[in-house]
């Protein structure tokens, strides 16, 4: 990912082109001193980089700069009339969005980029849909920007219900002085996270977060990816599932976070949309908690109506995209299907607008930054980050980058190594493999000796060489 400074290099386009950008999400999740969500650092970036920053609407483009890439503030788009009114003739060449739907019918002749991983919501024609197949703009996204906002949000909404103390109850009797704990403690006993298991369904930046999250609270994982994955995810010490059905037989928590998948040009329904269906919620444990915080469609609300009826699921945690009208007052969205749960369920169900992943200001900054050099590359280089789908002729992929300690071990993570932490590690290596030699050699009434002697110096190595591979991101799949 691009480094941020303050001295930056100013980007060159042909003094007599002038590219025009929308920015349809906010860049900024703080509240500057005007009461409004803050532009600032994002501005800044723009401005370093020799683009232009705009708070309003673009109007006839001769007016504008050239040998600019001038940027347009509209995070109050919503409705897809909206939209298409802004973008449906094509007057903007690029658009960075975040939770924003962009309509079929919406043209961007250069170029998408999405804050954040999965990019459903990303329908423009001009790459082909959400999947970015088949257009002949580039669709691009921020993968790990938001990981791991995204799993800790995923932590908060199973620790709403486990362990599974009544805490409001007993914060209530205890401030007004109405608890004995020698007599009535027993009467509340809680099931711990520790033991329990959570099947995570996909190993993308967000799943492998949850995962950490989750082993940190003592739970068993499952995950459920494709084949290529086992490897790596074994190696990890997780339980690969090869079926979704059987990743969630015995799970007391599922957590989603595989994507829409490819969109059907016919019927318009995405690969992966209700996934999560009564086949799988019959097989989790009974009072087992879901959380989708990936996207809406991937579970069939009305199975998950029926699993919350029968006490399967006590408790589901759903983020998905509602939109509201402003002139008719109708809702849109993916989150349509789970307001029909409300009146039944309201206690077992908590809803969030497409929040999860929007809790952190530095993670939206970050995102934006890199996805207006996104652009300024594909505009300046031709040359393409963080790809979906297809690249159209004339670009050159670079590949994927994330955030330091998101997603996979890559070549760079093992050339960035200098050459004192090569030569440290080894050390280490080295040193830990003389004792463990030692104790293999050693007959079974020397071993204990070694032990009393050099077990400290051991695992202080192990101690040393897990610090190392966390702090160089040298731990997970490779790419």
């Amino acid at each position: 990912m691009t480094a941020n400074t303050n001295i930056q290099a100013v980007e060159q386009i042909d003094a007599q082109s002038v590219y025009a950008v929308l920015i349809c999400d906010l860049v900024g999740l703080r509240f500057g001193s005007d009461g409004k969500p803050d532009t600032s650092e994002v501005r800044a970036h723009i401005k370093a980089k020799g683009g232009r920053f705009h708070r309003s609407a673009l109007g006839d483009k001769a007016d504008l700069e050239r040998g600019r890439v001038h940027f347009f503030y509209q995070p109050d788009l919503s409705t897809r009339e909206e939209l298409i009114e802004a973008a449906g003739d094509g007057r903007y060449d690029a658009v960075i969005a975040a939770a924003t739907f962009l309509p079929a019918e919406t043209v961007f002749p250069l170029a998408g980029v999405r804050i954040g991983a999965g990019t459903g919501n990303m329908g423009s024609r001009s790459w082909g849909g959400g999947s970015g197949e088949g257009g002949s703009a580039v669709l691009m996204n921020t993968p790990g920007i938001n990981s791991r906002a995204t799993a800790q949000m995923v932590m908060k909404a199973i620790l709403k219900v486990l362990p599974d103390l009544p805490v409001d109850v007993l914060h209530e009797r205890v401030a007004r002085g109405a608890f004995d704990t020698g007599r009535e403690l027993r009467d509340f006993p809680t099931q711990k996270l520790e033991g329990k298991t959570i099947a995570i369904i996909g190993y993308g930046n967000i799943g492998r977060e949850v995962a950490k999250l989750a082993r940190a609270f003592g739970m068993r994982v499952v995950i459920h990816a494709r084949p290529r994955h086992r490897d790596w995810i074994e190696a990890e010490g997780i339980v690969f599932a090869p079926d979704l059905v059987e990743a969630a037989d015995g799970a007391d928590v599922l957590s989603v976070h595989v994507g829409l998948g490819q969109q059907d040009t016919q019927n318009g329904r995405y690969a992966n949309a209700g996934l999560i269906g009564a086949d799988v919620l019959s097989r989790m444990n009974k009072g087992a908690v879901l959380v989708n915080y990936d996207r809406g469609e991937l579970v069939d609300a009305a199975a998950l109506g029926d699993a919350l009826e029968t006490g399967r699921i006590r408790h589901a945690a759903v983020d998905a995209d509602l939109f509201r009208d402003p002139s008719t007052g109708s809702l849109s969205g993916p989150m349509l299907p789970y307001l029909d749960l409300v009146e039944r369920h309201g206690d077992k169900l908590e809803l969030l607008p497409h929040a999860a992943a929007d809790t952190d200001h530095p993670s939206r900054v970050a995102g934006a930054k890199q996805a207006v050099d996104q652009i300024f590359d594909v505009i300046c280089r031709q040359s393409v980050t963080n790809a979906k789908g297809t690249v159209p002729p004339g670009y050159l992929s670079l590949g994927v980058t994330t955030p330091p300690g998101i997603g996979p071990v890559t070549a760079g993570d093992l050339l960035k190594l200098t050459a004192q932490e090569c030569s440290d590690l080894a050390d280490i290596c080295k040193r830990q493999a003389r004792l463990w030699n030692a104790l293999s050699n050693a007959q079974p009434d020397e071993r204990g000796k070694i032990v009393a002697s050099r077990g400290e110096e051991l695992v202080r190595l192990i101690n040393r060489l897990c610090v190392g591979v966390d702090k160089s991101n040298l731990r997970g799949p490779y790419r």
